[in-house]
């Protein structure tokens, strides 16, 4: 039995794949038997696998009994284009995270959300434990705050009236106006920092990238002791947050 199992699900898997290119040519639907002609399948073997398909969301039965492609299908293509773009900004991360000696990290505002994106690190240069879930800590990183500086005020206040400022080392500000004092007055603008406020031991500096119309952040991370090189850190984020932002705005 288990001889055959493999071949039979990979033949599976390519009857469905073609289903879905059939499925795929008609904008407006076409009924299990046109699919099943177009691809060659028995009919049974084209219901069975449309059937499969409806429930997993890839395909959506129309009222008059067509098919057409479902929403899970756009979501894998929006994911895919996420995808391409970020494997055009990976290698420019790499050779920060390599110049600095620090891991690198890119977020999106998203959906009211600030998200982490892309984290490049290495045997020399481990990431920051991410103890507590980035959507609930952007008061306390570099990254996050550099998102709420460029927001515009009703954004902002939008954002911080859905999270609470988590109390998570003795350096966190968790008052608001205070946060919103520091942002406006941040010395190191338009990169901001967190110093320990996140972590005890390690500090982050960030600045704003877009996508497009999408605000995100291009931070870095490092242990307390290297503090001193803030002022280089920014230099060097700066210019590389140019040419992410160029290379996320390219089309095609």
């Amino acid at each position: 039995m288990g001889a055959h199992s493999g071949p039979t699900l990979i033949s599976s898997v390519q009857r469905a794949f073609r289903l879905l290119e059939a499925v795929s040519a008609h904008e407006n639907g076409a009924p299990a038997k046109q699919l099943a002609r177009e691809t060659g399948l028995p009919l049974a073997t084209a219901y069975h696998l449309l059937r499969t398909l409806v429930h997993d969301g890839y395909v959506r039965k129309l009222n008059d009994g067509g098919f057409v492609l479902g929403d899970k299908v756009q979501t894998l293509h929006t994911a895919g284009q996420g995808q391409t773009l970020l494997s055009r900004v990976r290698p420019t991360l790499a050779a920060l995270r390599d110049e600095l000696s620090t891991a690198a990290y890119l977020t999106f505002y998203e959906e009211g959300e600030i998200r982490v994106a892309e984290i490049v690190d290495g045997p020399r240069t481990p990431r920051v434990d991410l103890w507590v879930g980035f959507e609930d800590a952007a008061h306390a990183t570099a990254l996050g705050k550099s998102v709420l500086r460029e927001l515009d005020e009703d954004a902002r206040q939008d954002y911080l009236s859905r999270h609470s400022l988590a109390d998570l080392t003795p350096r966190t500000i968790t008052d608001r106006p205070e946060l919103l004092r520091r942002l406006e007055t941040e010395p190191l603008a338009p990169a901001v920092t967190d110093l320990e406020e996140y972590s005890l031991g390690t500090v982050c500096v960030a600045v704003p990238v877009y996508r497009g119309d999408t605000l995100g952040s291009l931070g870095v991370s490092l242990r307390a002791d290297r503090a001193s090189r803030l002022e280089e850190v920014r230099s060097r984020l700066i210019a590389t947050a140019d040419r992410v932002t160029r290379s996320l705005s390219l089309t095609g």
